[in-house]
């Protein structure tokens, strides 16, 4: 098995894709830690990952509470090999009436706490580590009243190039998963609460070249190649899963032609 000995941290790892790459990497191996702010979801998670899995409840805005997160995992497991950095929150933040509280609130989650969660975990990793980031799509499409979210993936991005840069000669790899639509709960919380997955996703196909939304589980197999030995040749690069929507966007229902 592919991460047989191996051990990882996933941030919101309680729900959808982190869920989906925590039960995937334990299946081949791992011993994985999970956080989440819900202590009811992480302990539902925990009970469906079994004995490899270690939840810790956490808030990662808080920089005492992702060091608290480290202490941990470091406790428990000693190394780390793999972090898949993914907790994330979206919301809308229209131009004329987003607070600046509105708008750092995603910043600081998406962008900082991924930075200091790298920084934090950087002690207890070695040669052959592997730090996976979790983009979206979303930082190039333009959609309106989106701003914070787009600024924030675009950021990683950008940060991941950086990271991978500054650890090649510790010999860490970074890379980056880049969704697009995926069968996640994110799209029935917030501002589309009531909304079902359903609904959105089939109103959001035609817009996807392949006419649906990805799996957690088709996301999950990317972030599980990016951190293993298979990757070991591959550092500032992305694996795009989003059925074809920014690199053939013609090819879409919608735009199809005949």
């Amino acid at each position: 098995m592919r991460f047989t000995d191996k051990t990882a941290l996933i941030t919101g790892g309680n729900s959808g894709i982190g869920f989906a790459v925590a039960k995937l990497l334990i299946a081949e191996g791992a011993r994985v830690a999970i956080t989440g702010r819900d202590r009811a979801k992480l302990d539902e998670a925990a009970s469906e990952l079994g004995a490899n899995a270690l939840a810790i409840q956490a808030d990662l805005d808080d920089p005492a509470a992702i060091d608290l997160v480290i202490k941990q995992v470091g406790d428990a497991y000693g190394s780390l090999d793999i972090v898949f950095a993914n907790a994330g929150v979206s919301g809308p933040t229209p131009l004329g009436s987003t607070t600046a509280a509105a708008f750092e609130a995603i910043l600081r989650t998406n962008l900082t706490a991924v930075f200091l969660t790298v920084q934090s975990a950087l002690p207890l990793m070695s040669a052959g580590g592997s730090i996976v980031l979790n983009g979206s799509v979303m930082r190039e499409l333009g959609r309106a009243g989106t701003a914070a979210y787009a600024a924030s993936k675009a950021g990683i991005t950008g940060m991941a190039k950086v990271f991978a840069g500054e650890l090649v000669q510790r010999g860490i790899r970074v890379n980056t998963v880049i969704p697009g639509g995926t069968r996640t709960p994110i799209w029935t919380r917030g501002a589309r609460a009531g909304a079902s997955l359903d609904g959105t996703e089939e109103a959001l196909s035609p817009a996807i070249p392949m006419g649906r939304f990805a799996t957690v589980e088709e996301v999950a197999e990317a972030v599980a190649f990016l951190a293993s030995n298979g990757a070991s040749g591959i550092t500032a690069a992305e694996i795009v899963v989003d059925g074809g929507t920014i690199g053939a966007p013609w090819g879409s229902p919608a735009l199809r032609q005949g």
